[in-house]
């Protein structure tokens, strides 16, 4: 009996939180949908630059899922700085030079493997056995592991899920416990609190990203070609973001589980946004949406490219236009709490 009372319990305690009743009975199906359509309308196709090539090697492209694009030189390593297509290729006197993205190298060695084979095929029908492939890695390296791959994913994920977490739940305890209304009585003003809220916590994820960054790159070794300061930088800005963001959704959330409930909602989605997998254009501009496509972006090209602050500046600027408008949102929902 003792066991059917609690049982009974727990059902009518989830029977009064329809928050919580929903989030269990309908993330799993919200998330399992949206990979369902992720992956459906992902794509295997492979942009390369064609500078020069004989035809018939195009057309052997194309039966090999690679889409060829003629461009010049300089057309082809702008392209590939752009990250719109993976390789540039070339023959010069019976020599095929291949300027190559190895900063995926999962997608790299998808396209060797398609231009080996479209040049076998345009050899064998030629009777020229003797093309040669050199390859020019612009960015990444023939030996890149996979962590390389999706290091700087996870450094911008990491700081952003536990800061998202940590710094939610932290306000969220300042309003249910009395403290913030007790704050609120004093002649403090609102964007007062949310700016000391900032940057007292804003101190702490210094030293966390400062820890991971250096982790990362001196400990495990992952491969870094820019610049450490802006790697700081940027996974600053990611704590700086999911800080401002987790404050103003713990304005929504009455306890602390029911802030944990944002995280399959929030957080998990964008992962599948920030290059992970191949998107269609569309979904691609559902991602842009996205804090974290930013932070990723931003990590990749430092890490892996070596862009300098010049290449990053768009996604510094918007992480920080991000920052400031969840700073703003917050300051105008705490006069729910209180009028000042």
């Amino acid at each position: 009996m003792r066991i059917k009372a609690m049982v009974l319990r727990i059902l009518n305690q989830l029977r009064n939180d329809k928050r919580t009743l929903a989030l269990i009975l309908c993330a799993p199906l919200l998330l399992l949908t949206l990979i369902y359509f992720i992956l459906d309308s992902s794509t295997t196709d492979l942009n390369v630059g064609v500078i020069n090539a004989p035809q018939q090697y195009v057309e052997n492209l194309y039966e090999n899922n690679i889409i060829p694009i003629r461009c010049s030189e300089s057309e082809a390593m702008q392209m590939l700085k752009d990250q719109q297509i993976i390789a540039a290729v070339k023959m010069i006197s019976g020599k095929v030079y291949i300027d190559l993205d190895g900063g995926n190298s999962t997608k790299a060695t998808a396209a060797l493997s398609s231009m080996e084979a479209a040049k076998k095929a345009m050899s064998s029908s030629m009777e020229r056995a003797d093309l040669k492939t050199e390859i020019n890695y612009v960015y990444g390296a023939s030996d890149l592991e996979m962590f390389d791959n999706f290091g700087s994913l996870l450094i911008g994920f990491l700081v952003f899920f536990f800061t998202f977490l940590i710094s939610g739940i932290s306000f969220l305890q300042e309003r249910t416990t009395g403290t913030l209304e007790k704050l609120l009585s004093t002649p403090i003003k609102r964007w007062e609190i949310v700016v000391g809220y900032v940057l007292g916590f804003g101190i702490v994820t210094v030293i966390q990203s400062s820890i991971i960054a250096f982790f990362v790159v001196y400990v495990l070794d992952i491969m870094m070609i820019g610049s450490l300061w802006l790697v700081l930088l940027i996974t600053l800005l990611s704590a700086m973001t999911a800080l401002t963001l987790g404050m103003l959704l713990s304005t929504l959330a009455a306890s602390e589980f029911q802030m944990i409930q944002f995280i399959p909602i929030v957080v998990v989605p964008q992962v599948f946004f920030t290059g992970l997998f191949d998107l269609s254009p569309e979904w691609a501009a559902v991602g842009k949406v996205m804090p974290l496509y930013y932070v990723a972006d931003a990590l990749d090209k430092v890490m892996i490219r070596g862009s300098r602050f010049s290449d990053i500046v768009f996604d510094v600027a918007l992480l920080l236009g991000l920052t400031t408008l969840f700073m703003i949102l917050n300051t105008i929902l705490l006069k729910r709490y209180r009028r000042i």
